[in-house]
């Protein structure tokens, strides 16, 4: 990708110049959800990436349909005089959706037609699965990159002793 992009003139990076913390809303997101669900390993492969594909539909599923959550709405003080923030009740994303009656009628029944014919239980033990999976594909890996960052105390001894040359 980044070659095509390149013949285009598309260039990639990272952030802005001098703005540091640009990602840092991404890398909350991966934190709670990347890091949560696929763990910190590196994923390079076509059946990892596959197995990573039915994994973020089930944690779509889960946390769309099934998670209830709590949105801050306004802020308020404590007793002491100190600043709180204040929650509404906890509703899933789906039942925010639905109270907001942007959807037609055919398109609600879908909806909850499908929140209906999921199973937490069976979402959960797939998940789990899932996750064991990448964990025995990344082993290897994962293992590999650990030691190489760990500096011997010796040198290797089977690249033989490098002189300067003189000239």
């Amino acid at each position: 990708m980044i070659k095509w992009a390149a013949e285009r003139e598309i260039f990639f990076t990272r952030s802005r110049p001098y703005k540091k913390n640009d990602q840092a809303t991404i890398e909350s997101k991966n934190g709670h959800l990347v890091r949560k669900y696929a763990f910190y390993y590196r994923y390079d492969t076509s059946e990892e990436r596959a197995v990573l594909n039915r994994l973020w539909r089930l944690v779509n599923d889960r946390l769309n349909y099934l998670t209830p959550t709590k949105k801050p709405t306004a802020f308020g003080t404590d007793r002491n005089g100190r600043r709180t923030r204040l929650y509404d009740k906890p509703a899933t994303p789906l039942d925010r959706l639905l109270a907001a009656n942007v959807l037609s009628e055919a398109q609600t029944t879908e909806l909850i037609a499908y929140r209906d014919s999921l199973n937490p239980a069976a979402i959960a033990r797939q998940i789990a699965d899932l996750q064991a999976v990448l964990l025995k594909l990344a082993k290897e890996k994962t293992e590999q990159l650990y030691l190489a960052s760990i500096p011997t105390a010796l040198p290797d001894v089977r690249k033989g002793i490098r002189i300067k040359a003189v000239s």
